[in-house]
């Protein structure tokens, strides 16, 4: 019986071994395809090599909002300085509880309108359509029934008038430009039927009229460390998957999709929390059980500023919420895994995101917790594992640096010696610290899964750094 037990722990230390250095493989791949792709993008823009024509995309914005009266007005603003012609915005307010409605009508003078909406997409019943012609591009505010978010963007569907539709949070900036480089995909590409943007922590960067004033890193630790992550996820697995048309992921602060395709697919499904994900592999499967030529592009330039929570017991509801999303929405297309009908997206994309994604917290706490017991059993090399894990997080920390830095040289931005200590330290403690906690909030998330699995978990927000 100790054999087998000594037999099994061997076989666990050796799979989790050869699970490390996969994903090691994975990281370093892709961040290096990520920081060559952002170095090609930059020295285009130096040399001015890029064709630039006045040709506009009509876009219709989405906002979805709930309780959302701090942030919305600043988020409108700055969608009206965005450096473009043609498009409209659109806030659907959600049944909130708070002035948000209110903030908007105020500011914009807006009034209401009998405006008759054909219902294309099924969502909750809109009870007040405000409209202010009377801006640079048209405003319209629609006051629903709260049915979560997902609902919300698609009765923001029905009512756009624009063919390509861009959904972006109520808490978040679009840079000047970004709207500009989002479209670019589309008019280089006429197969391309959604592409996802960047998003960036807006917290500790300055902003005036879509232009950034001055960018830092944020001063709260818990911020600094995310900011950190999200140059390291957005530069690493996107870059590469968008390679080869496997991206599952746009993110829900900012993504332009083809309405004609979403409507064909049936919208957003209000039965998950990652609605974001579940529609992009649904527009993947809807296109490749059609055998329609399409592609889903990722634009690293076109960068949205969102805030992200400072608090940790903030950040735990956020991330909870993201793998009860990411499991919905695996397990409700568990049939692509390995599948060669769709292609790379079944045959790696999936596998990447149900390896080192959804499981991986599961797989990395069986890796710990065999460890310790081969220690105890004295059937592990203490000091080849010390040196080993040592290895494993300098080498994590290196990449996630070497994705930073390559961030702020594309964006023309300058660090001060400050600037790279934080960095330095942010990037230590986001290994050794932040990491495990993440890992013990995923494990955590399925507990009461079946009274919170469509809970949103309403986060906290703060007045952006706005002049």
């Amino acid at each position: 019986m100790t054999d087998a037990f000594r037999f099994f722990l061997e076989c666990i230390n050796l799979f989790f071994i050869i699970y490390l250095i996969g994903y090691s493989s994975f990281l370093f791949l892709s961040v290096v395809a990520g920081a060559i792709e952002l170095y090609r993008s930059y020295r285009l823009e130096q040399m001015h090599n890029k064709l630039w024509q006045s040709y506009y995309i009509p876009v219709s914005i989405l906002v979805p909002a709930y309780n959302e009266e701090v942030t919305v007005k600043d988020t409108v603003i700055s969608l009206l300085n965005l450096d473009y012609k043609l498009y409209e915005i659109i806030v659907i307010d959600d049944g909130s509880k708070d002035k948000t409605s209110q903030v908007l009508i105020d500011t914009f003078h807006m009034e209401r309108v009998e405006r008759p909406i054909r219902h294309l997409i099924q969502c909750q019943p809109e009870e007040e359509i405000y409209e202010c012609p009377n801006q640079k591009v048209p405003i319209t505010l629609i006051r629903k029934k709260n049915g979560g978010k997902a609902d919300s963007l698609n009765a923001g569907i029905n009512a756009a008038r624009y063919p390509w539709f861009i959904c972006i949070d109520a808490d978040s900036i679009l840079q000047y430009d970004s709207l500009e480089k989002i479209v670019r995909p589309v008019l280089e590409d006429e197969n391309v039927i959604a592409v996802g943007g960047s998003v960036r922590p807006a917290n500790g960067v300055v902003i005036k009229k879509g232009h950034v004033i001055k960018y830092r890193l944020p001063r709260n630790i818990i911020a600094r460390m995310q900011s950190l992550e999200y140059d390291r996820s957005f530069l690493a697995a996107r870059i590469l998957l968008d390679k080869i048309n496997a991206n599952m992921i746009i993110s829900g602060a900012f993504g332009l999709f083809e309405k004609k395709t979403v409507i064909a697919v049936g919208g957003y499904d209000n039965s998950t929390m990652g609605e974001d994900m579940e529609l992009v592999v649904r527009l993947h499967e809807f296109s490749r059980m059609n055998r329609k030529p399409y592609k889903i592009d990722f634009a690293q330039d076109a960068i949205c500023w969102s805030q992200t929570p400072e608090k940790l017991s903030e950040l735990g509801k956020q991330r909870k919420r993201w793998q009860r999303g990411l499991f919905q929405c695996m397990w409700g297309h568990r049939k692509m895994l390995a599948n060669p009908r769709y292609g790379a997206v079944g045959l790696l994309s999936y596998l990447y995101f149900l390896l080192y994604e959804l499981l991986s917290p599961f797989i990395e706490f069986l890796g710990v917790l065999t460890m310790v017991l081969s220690v105890m059993m004295d059937m592990l090399n203490v000091k080849f594992m010390l040196v080993f894990l040592a290895c494993y997080a300098l080498y994590g920390i290196l990449l996630t640096l070497t994705a930073y830095f390559s961030r702020i040289y594309t964006i023309d931005q300058k660090l001060s010696f400050r600037e790279l200590i934080l960095a330095i330290t942010a990037c230590f403690f986001e290994t050794t610290f932040l990491r495990f906690y993440l890992e013990f909030v995923r494990v955590t998330a399925f507990v009461g899964y079946k009274k919170n699995k469509l809970n949103w978990d309403k986060l906290e927000r703060k007045k952006m750094n706005r002049i």
